[in-house]
């Protein structure tokens, strides 16, 4: 493994400080990303980046080369907070952009519930069957944190 550029660590980035809390799967937090304004939600796995839980999720919209080096994969932050799951270069996020909510989707990993709005409103539903699936596993993991079961 590659030592980290000095000063290019693991940063955590809070867009809001009063953040909802997240669903509990297992003992862990496992957040919910929701797309502003269409309301959809989308359930992500502990450790997992925006793009990956949009693209399980089975929606698609414009990325480039998903290691955080193009910043085609902008997004803007609304609520909740993320980290870098490796270190993101400076010449492709700004300090602003950094301190507005804006984040590189294939890098961002959620430490809570996200809300989040695309760029150019590109996101797209390209897999009906990936939704359901997502769908019923948040439902399923809601019905735990709550206490109840479902019927599945």
């Amino acid at each position: 493994m590659c030592p980290e550029p000095a000063g290019q660590g693991r940063r955590s980035y809070r867009r809001h400080v009063e953040v909802s809390a997240t669903t509990v799967r297992k003992g862990a937090p496992v957040p919910t990303l929701t797309i502003h304004p269409t309301g959809e939600k989308i359930f992500l796995a502990q450790g997992e980046t925006v793009l990956e839980g949009l693209y399980k999720a089975g929606y698609a919209y414009t990325i480039g080369c998903r290691r955080g080096g193009c910043a085609i994969c902008k997004v803007d932050v609304h609520d909740g907070a993320f980290d870098y799951n490796r270190p993101v270069a400076d010449s492709v996020i700004s300090d602003e952009e950094r301190t507005d909510g804006t984040c590189l989707s294939c890098r961002a990993v959620p430490d809570s519930d996200l809300t989040i709005e695309m760029r150019d409103n590109c996101l797209r539903l390209v897999n009906p069957f990936l939704r359901q699936i997502n769908e019923k596993a948040r439902l399923r993991a809601e019905a735990l944190a709550a206490g109840t079961t479902t019927k599945e």
